[in-house]
């Protein structure tokens, strides 16, 4: 299948057309019906938005999106958060967007509702921050393979490409860099970027987040990277485990910690006792931590290329064959956060931030611990 690559400076040339005062160009993002892939469409406001309360409701056809089926299939956009646009500049914004049925319930999919209300029960007591490291795969969007691999066969083994530099080693670089500073200028607080294990494999860290906005910001970085994928003709892959063989997967290893973690009096200790709670719910978690129920991710998570084992639960200090994975600099200040490294690249993070309050912070877990 042929890819059409865009000619940049063409489009280049009408981006930088000036617009009137009073022209401002914003784009509505929302997670469509399967809960993987992102929508969007833009409208004209004759005045900026200084917050997404200052965008109106929208609409768009459920049944052309994986929601529903039905010549009757309108849905409701509720904006939720606000973003600089860094394809338009300027003025230009997006906005994430919420999912509702008419009626004004949301819809099954739109995992943000529940998150949110969950969070507002632990907020002022235990301010839970998140961070997630996203990992991602860059495919050539003429061949659907891995980006800069051969058409036949594949690159040398893994070892040079991790944080590498130079041709060869760190392929897609200019993607990684365009993600970067896209982020940046939209408003995202994504922490940095570096190439992973695997060839044309990268990661971007987005946090630390307070509360829903973990979710937010993670959903509109994965928006902004697959348009920029778009604009260079490369697919952004997400799933857990894209080549099989002695190749590293890719997750969304997630850093969580609270106003008790991060206390110099008992933090690890907490760290400790979440641990324990995140133990006594490992299926349940796997299940939450993937699309599919566990059935992509086991792909990924065997034990083998810096994973733990599905079907077991382990911890460690700075062991990255855990299940959780409490780091050094943490056990040496005696507080701060816990990775957990279990959700795949695909998860949806309110799901996975969910869970972890669940677990951590609201299930009675006494007679457990």
């Amino acid at each position: 299948m042929s890819t059409i690559k865009y000619n940049v400076t063409n489009l280049n040339r009408f981006m930088s057309l000036p617009l009137r005062d009073e022209q401002v160009q914003v784009t509505y993002v929302w997670v469509d019906g399967t809960g993987q892939s992102l929508r969007s469409k833009s409208r004209t406001f004759s005045s900026i938005p200084n917050s997404p309360k200052d965008c109106p409701e929208w609409n768009f056809c459920g049944s052309a999106t994986g929601f529903n089926e039905g010549n009757v299939a309108t849905l409701r956009l509720i904006p939720c958060a606000l973003y600089n646009d860094p394809f338009r500049n300027g003025n230009a914004k997006l906005v994430l967007c919420d999912v509702y049925e008419q009626d004004g319930s949301p819809v099954a999919a739109n995992n943000r509702f529940d998150c949110e209300k969950l969070m507002g029960q632990v907020n002022c007591d235990q301010d839970p921050w998140f961070g997630i490291e996203q990992e991602f795969t860059l495919f050539d969007g003429a061949t659907d393979r891995p980006l800069g691999w051969p058409s036949n066969g594949y690159p040398s083994p893994q070892g040079p490409y991790y944080c590498g530099v130079g041709a060869g080693k760190a392929i897609g670089r200019d993607i990684s860099e365009a993600h970067y500073r896209a982020c940046l200028y939209a408003g995202i607080p994504i922490a940095g970027t570096n190439a992973e294990v695997m060839p044309a494999q990268w990661e971007f860290q987005i946090g630390p987040c307070k509360s829903i906005a973990i979710g937010d910001d993670l959903w509109m970085a994965r928006y902004i990277l697959v348009q920029i994928g778009e604009e260079f003709g490369v697919k952004i892959c997400f799933d857990p485990k894209p080549i099989t063989g002695d190749w590293n997967g890719a997750g969304a290893h997630i850093n969580f910690s609270t106003k008790d973690t991060r206390s110099k009096e008992n933090g690890l200790d907490t760290i400790k006792k979440y641990i324990e709670r995140l133990r006594n719910h490992h299926k349940e978690s796997i299940v939450i931590y993937d699309p599919c129920e566990g059935k992509d991710n086991c792909r990924r998570l065997t034990g083998k290329h810096d994973t733990s084992n599905i079907n077991e639960f382990s911890s460690g200090i700075g062991d990255r064959g855990a299940s959780i994975r409490i780091p050094e600099t943490v056990v040496n200040e005696g507080c701060g956060y816990l990775e957990d490294r279990r959700p795949a690249s695909n998860c949806d993070p309110y799901l996975v931030a969910k869970s972890l309050i669940q677990f951590c912070l609201i299930l009675d877990n006494s007679n457990n611990e």
